[in-house]
């Protein structure tokens, strides 16, 4: 492409520079830089210092994904505000309250292991929390992963990682805030 018709192109799309723009946005660049300087440090310890994963904005376990509706439907269901319970120190959701009831009665069988923590990566020594998206019973048991090749992996062999993850967990979940 020659010069002239990448030059008619930045005009037509907007992208050409303006005299006007460029202080407003060297400002914000600035400020930006100055701003993420902070945050890194605070959001990396925001997802990696809760014994279950919360969302730090909403303070919903699991995003608000019903916990026992992966038992009961196979699948991942959005819980209703109507029906929430407060256990160990996160807001859970369902989306009914016999589901509800389940958890407040065995929330060791239907909460997710590791508190929902990919078991991949706490078997490798670091915690990551997992996406409600990515799951899979085993043995009568909730797992979340991180991403979708863990859960591949885990599904391929579960036993191995299982080992390693839970020898792991104790000491992982003690570093981690209560």
């Amino acid at each position: 492409m020659t010069a002239q018709r990448q030059e008619r192109n930045r005009a037509r799309s907007g992208t050409g520079f303006r005299p006007g723009i460029a202080p407003i946005a060297l400002v914000g660049l600035v400020w930006l830089s100055l701003g993420a300087l902070a945050w890194p440090q605070s959001a990396a310890q925001a997802a990696t210092t809760e014994r279950v994963v919360v969302n730090r904005f909403t303070g919903l376990a699991i995003e608000g994904f019903d916990p026992v509706a992966y038992f009961t439907d196979a699948r991942p269901l959005i819980g209703r505000e109507d029906y929430e319970a407060s256990q160990a120190g996160a807001v859970w959701r369902f989306r009914n309250e016999g589901n509800r009831a389940s958890f407040v009665a065995h929330p060791d069988i239907y909460g997710p292991q590791f508190g929902g923590y990919d078991p991949i990566d706490l078997a490798r020594g670091v915690t990551v929390a997992g996406n409600p998206r990515f799951w899979l019973i085993s043995g009568q048991r909730l797992y979340l992963f991180g991403r979708e090749q863990s859960r591949d992996a885990f599904a391929a062999d579960p036993g191995p990682c299982l080992l390693e993850a839970t020898q792991r967990w104790p000491a992982l979940e003690q570093d981690l805030a209560q």
